[in-house]
C-alpha cells in the first residue's frame, strides 16, 4: 500500500491505496464533478501535496507542491500512464520521481502574512489545550484542526482568530505531534485496535471509531451504519476517544442489533476476544448493560490527515 491520501472532486477519500487503486483513480477522472484528484503523504504535511486535473478530451494537467509556494511546479501530460507512474514516485519518495514531465515553475504570488493572534494569556493556554487534545486523539485532519481553532473561542459577538491564524496554529501544534511520532516505534496500541476492529467488521459486526460525538448520537446513528446481514455493533465516540487520549482507557459501546441482552452480551464476548487476540487488555464483568474498557492503553495514534 501506498502511504498516501487521495482525495476526489466528488468528496472521495481513499487511505493507503495500493499502486493500483491509485491508476484506477487516475483513469477515472474527466467526468462532469469527478475531474481532479488531490493526493498527500501520510502524515499529511503543510504545502506537500500533488494533484491533477483532467477534463475527457484533454491534456492531463499535473502540479506538485513542496512545501512553499515557490516550489510549485506544474506540467501538461498527454496521457494517464505518465501521471500514474509521477504519483506513484512521488508518493513513494523515489529518487529522480519526477524525471518523466516537463516541469514550469507557477508563480503563486508572495505568501500572505498571517498577524500573530491577539489573545490574553488564558485565552491562548485555553485555545492550544484543546486544538492538543483533539491532535492527540488523532483522527482529526489538519483541516478539521483549524477550524476547531478558529471556531473555539467565537462568541455572539466576537471571533477573535482568523481563518489564517486558525490554519497556522494548527499546522504549528500538527508539525510538532508529526516530530513526536516520528520516534515511536512498532505497532501501537491504537493500531491494535483498529486491527480489533477490522477483524470484528469482517465478522459481520459494524465496528466504528471515533464515532459521532456522544452516546446519544451514536446510539441513534449506528444502525445506519450496519452492512445487509450485521448482527451488531461495537463503537466509540470522541468524548471516549478524549479519555482515551488523557490516559483514562477507553469505553466501548456494544450491542445487538435485534436489541436482546443475549445476542448483546454474545456480541460483547467477540469484542473481548477480537481485543485480547490482538494483545488489549479489557476489562468487563460480562454484564450486557455494562461497557467494556479497554485498559491500560498507551495511545499514540499516529496521524493521517
Amino acid at each position: 500500500m501506498l502511504e498516501i491520501v487521495v482525495k476526489t472532486e466528488n468528496r472521495e477519500r481513499h487511505v493507503r491505496v495500493s499502486a493500483e487503486e491509485l491508476a484506477g483513480l487516475v483513469r477515472r477522472i474527466g467526468g462532469d464533478g469527478d475531474r481532479f484528484l488531490v493526493v498527500q503523504r501520510i502524515p499529511d504535511l503543510p504545502d506537500v501535496f500533488a494533484q491533477v486535473w483532467h477534463e475527457a478530451g484533454g491534456d492531463y494537467t499535473l502540479e506538485y507542491r513542496d512545501g512553499a509556494a515557490d516550489r510549485h511546479f506544474q506540467a501538461m501530460v498527454d496521457g494517464p500512464e505518465v501521471v500514474i507512474a509521477s504519483l506513484a514516485g512521488w508518493a513513494r519518495q523515489e529518487a529522480g520521481w519526477d524525471g518523466g514531465p516537463a516541469w514550469s515553475l507557477l508563480d503563486m504570488g508572495p505568501a500572505r502574512e498571517v498577524p500573530p493572534l491577539d489573545l490574553d494569556e488564558d485565552e491562548r493556554e485555553e485555545l492550544e489545550k484543546r486544538v492538543r487534545e483533539v491532535l492527540v486523539g488523532g483522527y482529526a485532519s489538519r483541516a478539521e484542526l483549524a477550524e476547531l481553532a478558529e471556531e473555539y473561542l467565537v462568541t455572539d459577538d466576537r471571533r477573535p482568530v482568523s481563518r489564517e491564524q486558525a490554519q497556522a496554529l494548527a499546522d504549528r501544534l500538527w508539525l510538532e505531534r508529526v516530530a513526536e511520532q516520528a520516534v515511536w516505534q512498532g505497532e501501537t496500541d491504537p493500531e491494535r485496535l483498529t486491527r480489533a476492529f477490522t477483524a470484528l467488521q469482517d465478522a459481520g459486526i459494524t465496528a466504528r471509531e471515533n464515532f459521532t460525538c456522544c452516546r446519544s448520537c451514536g446510539q441513534s446513528e449506528i444502525r445506519g451504519e450496519g452492512e445487509p446481514g450485521a448482527r451488531g455493533f461495537v463503537y466509540f465516540h470522541t468524548q471516549c476517544t478524549d479519555s482515551a487520549a488523557a490516559g483514562h482507557g477507553l469505553m466501548l459501546l456494544y450491542g445487538g442489533f435485534d436489541g436482546s441482552p443475549g445476542t448483546t452480551a454474545a456480541i460483547g464476548h467477540e469484542v473481548v476476544a477480537a481485543l485480547e487476540a490482538v494483545g488489549l487488555r479489557v476489562e468487563w464483568d460480562r454484564d450486557p448493560g455494562r461497557a467494556i474498557t479497554v485498559t491500560p492503553l498507551d495511545w499514540r495514534r499516529r496521524l493521517v490527515g
